[in-house]
């Protein structure tokens, strides 16, 4: 790569999760760049003076009186794939460019994760559990993936990855999206738009959500969307714990009148660990960490790295979105 002007960078972080999200960003922009990690103890004004680049672990550390010192930087980098949670009115008052995380860098993880908790529901490892404890043996029967229906709502990166996980294990896999895609070319059995969303909830005895939360998206799993979903079936969420009316869940959860769940977001969060709901062997639950993996921060550190040089270039960073 052709030599570069060093853009000055702040990173406002959150120490606890300093390890590994922050130290893979640092590692990757290694010393082209002058980067800073800011300092709860100095003031806001000494720290943003002549910076080129914000970025923003987790979309919610930077304050308005941050985005107000800002003013003028060349952009506002997110370390997050969503940004619902972030007043992106405000950065664009400041005149500030904001940039997001592309999906792709968690893929894998959030594939991954929502094939486990279909794994352990569908062998039923909360009840196993129990047995165990409890001295009993040769108890209970799990249900074979083979032949079962797949509900994947939301074919973006971690979607597609899904699906060709469960293609893998002989699911018939189906999908609804948003805009139109090549269901054979991705495996699909089937393809639904969204606005058809309630006849995949129909079919599907597993149905897992990769939707990005926006307005049109907010409880698009409501309650009479709930009440459409077989008995026996299991919803997945490892994207945005609003997708879901969640006080209509938890009622049907506890209810009997859908399976199960596997749940690695909520809202808000973090919950009351004490819900009832959380004591169902049939619910698995994470604690937000579906895309929390060393791969996923190893590709936002260089996504993070890669946008930093397009600045520096004059390019126009990727996942621009205000």
């Amino acid at each position: 790569m052709a030599e570069i002007e060093p853009l000055k960078v702040l990173f406002l972080t959150i120490p606890r999760l300093f390890n590994p999200w922050c130290a893979d960003v640092i590692a990757a922009v290694g010393d082209r760049h002058d980067l800073r990690v800011f300092d709860t103890n100095r003031s806001i004004t000494s720290q943003f003076h002549g910076i080129d680049v914000v970025i923003d672990h987790g979309g919610h550390v930077g304050t308005h009186q941050m985005m107000d010192a800002a003013a003028g930087s060349r952009l506002w980098q997110l370390m997050t794939i969503g940004y619902a949670h972030v007043d992106i009115a405000y950065l664009q008052s400041r005149h500030l460019p904001v940039a997001a995380i592309s999906g792709t860098t968690s893929a894998a993880s959030l594939a991954e994760s929502a094939m486990m908790l279909i794994l352990m529901l569908a062998r039923r490892t909360g009840e196993c559990d129990r047995c165990f404890r409890s001295g009993g043996w040769l108890e209970p029967p799990g249900d074979e993936l083979e032949g079962r229906t797949l509900g994947i709502v939301g074919l973006g990166p971690s979607g597609r990855r899904l699906a060709r996980f469960a293609g893998a294990m002989n699911m018939r896999v189906i999908g609804a999206n948003r805009s139109s895609v090549d269901g054979p070319e991705l495996g699909l059995s089937a393809t639904y738009p969204l606005e058809q969303l309630d006849s995949l909830l129909q079919e599907s005895d597993f149905i897992s959500l990769h939707l990005a939360l926006t307005k049109q998206t907010h409880q698009i799993i409501d309650a009479r969307r709930i009440g459409l979903i077989k008995s026996t079936a299991r919803l997945i969420n490892t994207a945005r714990g609003a997708l879901v009316d969640q006080k209509a869940m938890f009622e049907a959860l506890l209810a009997g009148r859908i399976g199960g769940a596997g749940l690695d977001v909520l809202e808000p969060e973090p919950p009351d660990p004490t819900h009832p709901v959380f004591d169902l062997p049939q619910v698995v639950i994470m604690p937000h960490v579906a895309a929390f993996t060393d791969g996923s921060s190893c590709k936002r550190g260089r996504f993070i790295s890669d946008n930093l040089d397009r600045v520096a270039q004059g390019l126009p960073p990727r996942c621009q979105i205000a």
